[in-house]
């Protein structure tokens, strides 16, 4: 019986040096990243003990500039296409949020909304801005409407793109989020981080599969592997969520638009429903064929709601 239980455990241990040897990344060091990711016109600040990575664009005369915001596992380059056509009459500003891309972690592994909702404040008042138009996807969404809710004279418009914030049953969740969520096998994710995961996990969010290029995957891949980002995902992951705060929804009055993917599968439509129903003061703009994040999937058509919405 020994013999047999000792020869398992052989087995076991080569089968996960195996799978180690084969889906295990070290850290890709920051300098490298930034010759890839922080081209001009990116730029770094300090902000609360991290070297926060941002991109300052177009009109400096702007005195409402439009502050976007990333979700999950994503960083500033997913509004890319948006910028690129608002920068031609606005001021966009967009950032790393802590976590995710070459920003990295909070120091003190804290991802609550109430730590995002400070670190969003402190980043806005060292860059001098007081009053801007406020635009979030997912994780980003939710952070921009708690936002919202404690500095209300500081929004002028809010843009929630496919938002958390209620709470709801996913038709389907990208299976790095999966993982990081359960305590056996996230530990796994700090080492072993298969490139097909990362592939997978963007399909997740897009409607059209099609449209996930190998340039797209690369860099939700290779931003992943910046020195804590891995262990900031479990972290944000494992959070304990607070289930009552959607109470403070219906009381934003600011201008909001809500901008959903008809077929988005983490957060589905039925979200965005409820955030109509109880904001006072909204527009509601569905779009067909598309997924969890419209700004990246459907840029042009998601972008000509934002424009019409802020002028």
């Amino acid at each position: 019986m020994k013999t047999i239980l000792k020869s398992i455990l052989a087995i076991t241990i080569v089968f996960a040096l195996m799978i180690a040897v084969a889906f295990g990344y070290s850290d890709i060091p920051l300098e490298v990243l930034k010759e890839k990711y922080a081209t001009a016109p990116s730029l770094f600040i300090e902000i609360d003990g991290m070297n926060v990575h941002y991109r300052d664009e177009g009109n400096p005369t702007d005195s409402i500039p439009i502050v976007l915001i990333h979700g999950t596992g994503s960083s500033l380059h997913t509004y890319d296409a948006w910028t690129e056509k608002l920068k031609l009459n606005h001021r966009v500003v967009r950032m790393d949020m802590p976590g995710f891309g070459l920003t990295g972690p909070f120091p003190e592994r804290d991802y609550s909304y109430k730590k995002y909702v400070v670190f969003l404040d402190d980043f806005l008042k060292a860059k001098g801005i007081s009053q801007f138009h406020l635009a979030g996807n997912s994780l980003g969404g939710r952070i921009a409407w708690e936002y919202t809710f404690k500095h209300p004279d500081k929004v002028k418009k809010l843009i929630l793109i496919d938002a958390s914030g209620y709470p709801t049953k996913s038709q389907s969740v990208p299976i790095a989020f999966k993982l990081a969520g359960i305590h056996v096998f996230n530990k796994l994710l700090t080492i072993i981080t298969p490139y097909f995961l990362a592939r997978k996990s963007v399909e997740n969010v897009y409607l059209d599969r099609s449209k996930v290029t190998d340039a797209l995957v690369d860099r939700y891949f290779e931003l992943t592997l910046r020195a804590g980002n891995r262990q900031g995902l479990i972290d944000r992951m494992t959070m304990p969520n607070d289930t009552s705060s959607y109470s403070k929804i219906s009381k934003i009055q600011n201008p909001t638009l809500l901008l959903w993917g008809a077929n988005d599968l983490l957060i589905p439509v039925e979200s965005a429903y409820r955030f109509h129903e109880d904001m006072p003061n909204d527009t509601l703009i569905i779009l067909e064929q598309t997924g969890h994040v419209p700004m990246e999937e459907s840029p042009s058509e998601s972008l000509d709601a934002v424009i019409s919405f802020l002028e």
